[in-house]
């Protein structure tokens, strides 16, 4: 049994407002993500903590005993020290490295790590990508490494984020980009200790991108996004759609969305290329 720790890094008030409108938690999406992906006879003990509310690891459990570590997505913005609980996520996120644990960020995950790890992350100044992440490109280096295994030469990934890794650490290479963010996937590897992000979201489904859309109509509409709230929720409709009949041809074309995006188990490759190239590694030397 692969034993996961869930770092969920959104607070739980939140979690209930996207619930409301319809995703489920963000720890459930990911589980159900890797799920496609487990081995024949293999199955995943996962230990969640709602670390934004300030949960931490019980007494006698330790960041050493688990095969690997996933870091949720999360509303803060990583350079706001002042927003409530980023510091101590940045800590913990070091810890995980520290203690060498295979680990994988998606979005904020990927911003906490490489702030944690020396690096930097800025307000996209080319402003906010959501919904659908366009033409993602792997590097050179991205071509040959196994977090793109599987992927097109060019693909898309459903997406929500204000903010972008500016400076990479250490020890960190850019695996993929498109026109919004330079750093669209990366890794980070050093003596042995591994991790893998992104700044998309694998474990997204349409349903949650709909509730993300739909509790911050307001915002698209200042950024010019959309023109007025009846077409935002124009969208929201859509995109609940087809998250209950991905074979809606006429909605596929309409947002341009292709069987990367819709099929799940493509649009979480990178989770499966993380669990046999780290987990079950980890686990097999535990």
């Amino acid at each position: 049994m692969l034993r996961l720790l869930i770092l969920n890094c959104s607070p739980d008030a939140l979690l209930q407002r996207v619930a409301a409108e319809g995703s489920r938690r963000y720890d459930t999406l990911f589980l159900e993500a890797l799920g496609h992906h487990l081995p024949q006879g293999r199955t995943i003990d996962p230990f969640t903590l709602n670390v934004a509310d300030g949960e931490r690891l019980p007494q006698g459990v330790a960041l050493g005993d688990f095969d690997g570590v996933w870091i949720s997505g999360s509303p803060f913005n990583v350079y706001r020290l002042d927003q409530p609980s980023v510091r101590e996520q940045i800590d913990l996120a070091r810890a995980v490295w520290q203690a060498g644990v295979p680990s994988f960020g998606s979005c904020w995950g990927l911003q906490l790590m490489t702030t944690a790890l020396g690096g930097t992350v800025h307000l996209n100044p080319r402003g906010r990508e959501i919904g659908v992440a366009r033409r993602i490109r792997p590097t050179e280096a991205g071509r040959g490494h196994a977090l793109l295994r599987g992927k097109e030469q060019t693909f898309d990934a459903l997406c929500s984020h204000e903010d972008e890794v500016a400076t990479l650490p250490p020890g960190a290479t850019v695996l993929a980009s498109n026109e919004v963010s330079a750093v669209q996937a990366a890794v980070v590897r050093e003596e042995g200790r591994s991790f893998w992000g992104v700044q998309y979201h694998p474990e997204f489904d349409f349903a949650a991108v709909a509730a993300i859309i739909a509790l911050r109509a307001d915002r698209h509409l200042s950024e010019g996004l959309a023109r007025s709230p009846e077409e935002v929720a124009g969208i929201v409709g859509d995109f609940r759609d087809l998250a209950r009949d991905p074979t809606r041809k006429d909605l596929a074309w309409r947002y341009g969305v292709g069987s990367d995006v819709l099929d799940p188990a493509r649009r979480s490759a990178e989770f499966g290329n993380w669990l046999r190239a780290e987990v079950l590694p980890a686990a097999g030397r535990r």
